[in-house]
């Protein structure tokens, strides 16, 4: 039996999603243990999967007219604008109750594109379950910029 092409683009996105329960699993121990440790572990394991150029999931919106897609936001109750990605598609299922469209992206790519956004806060990793929000500041601490 031969594969099909989409079972091998299922094979290559599986590949870039492999090991995000890395993520997971630290931002589940920071969830039990909040201590600058914690957190500071959390962010070394994101940093070392944005290094192995891992990718995450993100929802984006319908285009509007204008025709270009933008990444779907999430609003806090301080009504601040968050953008939502997912370690795993198991993870984007957990909470919404409708259907997204999403895609793929580098980590470094949504995080470079947080920072240059500035109606957005940050990003939020796993919205619905093991959550982290990540604001500027974090972003730019595991992108290695001066803070």
């Amino acid at each position: 039996m031969n594969p099909t092409n989409k079972d091998q683009a299922k094979a290559q996105l599986d590949k870039t999603l492999q090991g995000n329960d890395k993520i997971e699993t630290a931002i589940a121990a920071l969830q039990q243990d909040a201590t600058e440790e914690m957190l500071a572990h959390v962010l070394t394991v994101i940093r070392r999967r944005m290094k192995e150029y891992a990718q995450l999931i993100v929802a984006v919106e319908p285009p509007k007219g204008d025709g270009k897609i933008n990444l779907q936001a999430i609003k806090t109750g301080d009504g601040k604008q968050w953008w939502a990605a997912f370690t795993s598609f198991d993870e984007e299922l957990k909470g919404s109750s409708q259907i997204m469209s999403t895609f793929t992206a580098d980590i470094d790519k949504i995080f470079h594109a947080a920072l240059q956004e500035p109606s957005i806060e940050g990003v939020i990793i796993n919205p619905w379950n093991r959550t982290i929000m990540l604001n500027k500041t974090l972003i730019n601490i595991i992108l290695g910029n001066p803070v």
